[in-house]
């Protein structure tokens, strides 16, 4: 057992109030609860617990082992004279008050039902599972289940917006360079993700924007930085860039620095970061003002005419310098721009409207009108028998693996919730 299942318990009263009494013998009934404390100091504040005849308000502290108030140095520390009542499922030792005296202690042990423990054992104890609520998350309710989707579609909504904030710091409050961060980050992919990022960090915006009404510089900067123009070709086409990117480096004293090398292993060619920095060239070409159309396009047509882009001419008939190919324009799929869409636009977009106070009600109704990802989370939910319908789902679902099921922070899901309290 751990001590958040304690505080749980306590939190939500889950256990019998029918004389209950200390360990001293005191009778006890429980007034208020107390406020979760998630700082340091008490578990609980606020509380109001009225111990015989004596109604006191303060604070609780939950501990499985008493001793675990001198393990953590509680009775060095001034936050925890305030505490009212001690609770514990197992008092293996007295504890003393500020004032010597020994402190009300309640061992829950004696008034928590078998049910609730039967629960939590089943949930936490099981042999190890994609999840551990997986034999029993069909259970919940259904109502309860889609609001807590809802939910978990904002934080994470929320957690990107707060990564886009941090990187405004960075960019002197710069929307179209944060903007063209995320879309380079997210051109790369898992693979060159982390590549096309740093790229994006180390090149001055503010030059880009001066040379992306031409195709020749764009690229050349974007290859360049990227250090794919470092080794020799006998490509007439790479020669061109390379030389373009020379001159750059003495118009603009660009600095050269090492930068994660960009991945061709295990990619489709359409992902080749050949193609990918191509496109992003001529999206650029297309709206150079990328962040001020996207805040006022509102409609997913709107948005994929807006990505209808493909790559230069000698990207159509090369996916690599050297090898000529079959001549393709090399558009943006649809699927990938609805990648982009979740990833990059929905963001920034929730992001700007918090920012300005502007309501985000048809952010929520984009996504449910995109079609879910692909990926490994998802395909397990189905397994599961939780279907996603549209992205929206999705989306919440990622959020739900990745910052409950795999913490193991079921105590604060509403799936964990029922399953205990049932």
């Amino acid at each position: 057992m751990k001590e958040d299942f304690l505080q749980f318990i306590w939190k939500l009263q889950l256990f019998s109030s029918k004389k209950l009494s200390s360990t001293k013998g005191e009778s006890i009934e429980v007034v208020a609860q107390g406020f979760q404390n998630s700082d340091a100091g008490p578990d609980f504040k606020n509380a109001k617990v009225r111990i015989g005849k004596q109604l006191w308000a303060g604070n609780i502290e939950i501990h499985i082992k008493a001793s675990s108030w001198y393990e953590h140095n509680h009775h060095e520390d001034q936050n925890y004279d305030a505490v009212i009542l001690h609770v514990v499922w197992e008092e293996d030792v007295a504890i003393f008050d500020a004032n010597n005296k020994p402190l009300e202690t309640l061992v829950l042990k004696s008034f928590v039902s078998a049910q609730h423990l039967s629960n939590y054992q089943r949930l936490f104890n099981a042999p190890k599972k994609w999840i551990n609520c997986e034999q029993q998350i069909q259970d919940v309710s259904g109502f309860k289940f889609n609001h807590f989707l809802e939910q978990l579609f904002f934080e994470r909504l929320n957690r990107k917006s707060n990564l886009i904030f941090n990187e405004l710091d960075t960019c002197g409050n710069n929307w179209e360079e944060v903007l063209f961060r995320m879309l380079l980050k997210n051109f790369g992919l898992k693979v060159n993700g982390d590549a096309f990022y740093q790229l994006a960090k180390q090149l001055d915006f503010s030059i880009f924007r001066k040379v992306c009404s031409a195709e020749l510089p764009s690229e050349a900067l974007l290859f360049g930085v990227a250090g794919m123009l470092d080794n020799e070709s006998e490509s007439s086409y790479f020669k061109e860039l390379k030389n373009e990117y020379h001159y750059l480096q003495k118009k603009f004293a660009l600095q050269s620095n090492a930068l994660q090398t960009v991945q061709f292993f295990r990619l489709r060619p359409a992902n080749f970061p050949t193609i990918r920095l191509s496109q992003i060239s001529q999206l650029y070409l297309k709206e150079a003002h990328l962040f001020s159309k996207i805040v006022e396009l509102e409609n997913l047509d709107s948005f994929y005419k807006l990505f209808s882009i493909k790559t230069s001419n000698f990207w159509q008939t090369h996916y690599t310098f050297d090898k000529e190919s079959k001549k393709t324009a090399k558009r943006l799929s649809k699927s990938f721009i609805d990648l982009l869409i979740i990833n990059t636009v929905i963001p920034i977009k929730f992001a700007y409207f918090q920012k300005i106070g502007k309501p985000t009600d048809a952010l929520l109704e984009m996504m449910q009108q995109l079609k879910p990802e692909k990926n490994s989370i998802v395909s397990n939910f189905e397994t599961l028998k939780i279907n996603a319908p549209s992205a929206f789902e999705t989306q919440s679902l990622i959020q739900l693996k990745n910052e409950y099921c795999h913490k193991l922070n079921c105590l604060n899901c509403v799936v964990g919730k029922e399953l205990l309290t049932n």
